[in-house]
């Protein structure tokens, strides 16, 4: 049986580094959203991507700017 699609947020990044770092953030801060490889519709330069729930948006901008974290992108995908 195949997984209903939800609306994600998904950050993609241009190094390994970025993508561990906002994994870190995240799981410290109790954000939910984990590590994914990087949907077939987009691309990015390392691969890796921070998958979370839409309703986590306000909360994920803000962890960006207190961490210093710099994504190559962010978008709302069905995944």
């Amino acid at each position: 049986m195949k997984r209903k699609k939800t609306e994600r947020i998904v950050i993609i990044f241009k190094t390994t580094t970025a993508a561990l770092q906002m994994e870190k953030a995240a799981k410290a801060e109790g954000i939910d959203g984990r590590l994914i490889p990087v949907p077939k519709e987009i691309t990015a330069g390392c691969g890796l991507a921070w998958s979370a729930p839409a309703e986590t948006e306000g909360a994920l901008h803000d962890l960006i700017k207190r961490h210093g974290i710099t994504p190559e992108g962010i978008q709302k995908l069905m995944l």
